[in-house]
């Protein structure tokens, strides 16, 4: 883990302000490290500048407060919604694009892919398994609560 930490995975407003207690079981603490090790760090790597983890691993109770799917790979820590580190000038749509590009280009294993589209909030959540293990390889756009193959 290079570029990345485990508290950028355990914090959450939510959790702060409902008094969950989100810290990592060891089993996702591996988890997370996987994820970071294979694929958030090279990506971050490969697109030369810091990404901020806005939802990293959830317990169930946080999952549910913040509308999480009972399936989430983020209750697992194989998953993480990332944007670019303020100040940068690239979007979070330059982000998936330029992640796009860089999963077909390495043939990376991973699980999904998702440009999530909430109100005027906007991220890319990557994830490196789902809760079977499974790495699908899916690219998806999440937009008015629908998901659309990208």
């Amino acid at each position: 883990m290079k570029h990345f930490t485990f508290q950028e995975f355990e914090r959450s407003d939510t959790a702060s302000r409902l008094k969950i207690d989100n810290r990592m079981p060891e089993l996702a603490e591996a988890h997370v490290v996987e994820l970071v090790d294979k694929l958030l760090d090279p990506l971050r790597e490969a697109w030369g500048g810091p990404l901020i983890v806005t939802s990293g691993y959830r317990c169930p109770e946080l999952n549910r407060a913040v509308g999480g799917s009972e399936t989430s790979a983020h209750t697992a820590g194989w998953a993480a919604d990332l944007v670019p580190a303020a100040g940068d000038p690239r979007d979070v749509r330059g982000l998936v694009d330029f992640a796009i590009e860089w999963l077909t280009a390495t043939a990376l294993p991973f699980d999904q892919l998702i440009f999530e589209h909430v109100g005027s909030s906007k991220w890319l959540h990557i994830g490196i398994r789902n809760l079977k293990g499974a790495q699908r390889r899916q690219m998806l756009l999440y937009e008015g609560g629908k998901y659309m193959k990208i």
